[in-house]
């Protein structure tokens, strides 16, 4: 699939906007991280784009968010960078969902990832606290715990997750039927 400059923009820019919500004030774990991702993975046309523009993003996101509301709130940075790994393990994933999804795209196959992505980051990152913090022993039973006091949070990283799904691929999909020159080489919209 080969892309256009105004194609590539306007994928990386709604990624880019995503991601920076991150920098507004939002409800605990109201994220667009497995969105931006998977949105990535299904729309860059370069694969080496589709894992770095989200991951790029997520990173200099949390550069800032490390050096000003992290330090202001007096959030322990310990407790945040062991889940690094973790956090941007799961953003790869999720963006080779997307590259997945590339050519199966539909309704169902977008929401289908899209819970898979949402489902892939709340398992990895949970096991990345039980694995690198002192919060539960180091058991099953201690793994299980985490996940249990981590699914009041879910609901709202779903929440994200599907606004954000929505409005990226739903607005590309728009942009698209609207703007010829968004189209793919065949000049035909992807169905969505």
């Amino acid at each position: 699939m080969k892309q256009s400059n105004l194609q590539l923009a306007a994928v990386t820019g709604g990624i880019v906007m995503a991601v920076a919500l991150r920098l507004l004030p939002h409800p605990p774990n109201f994220s667009t991280l497995a969105a931006t991702a998977l949105f990535g993975g299904a729309s860059l046309a370069r694969r080496r784009l589709a894992f770095l523009v989200p991951l790029a993003t997520l990173f200099l996101t949390d550069l800032i968010l490390v050096s000003t509301s992290y330090t202001a709130a007096g959030v322990a940075h310990a407790v945040s960078w062991p889940l690094v790994p973790f956090i941007y393990g799961s953003m790869i994933l999720t963006a080779a969902l997307g590259c997945w999804l590339r050519s199966r795209r539909s309704v169902l196959t977008i929401a289908g990832t899209a819970l898979a992505g949402s489902i892939l980051f709340f398992l990895i990152t949970n096991f990345g606290v039980w694995a690198t913090a002192n919060w539960y022993p180091h058991t099953f039973g201690g793994l299980f715990a985490c996940y249990v006091a981590a699914i009041p949070f879910f609901g709202n990283e779903l929440a994200g997750d599907a606004s954000a799904t929505l409005v990226l691929f739903g607005g590309f999909a728009l942009a698209q039927s609207r703007v010829a020159a968004l189209r793919d080489s065949a000049g035909a919209a992807p169905v969505v």
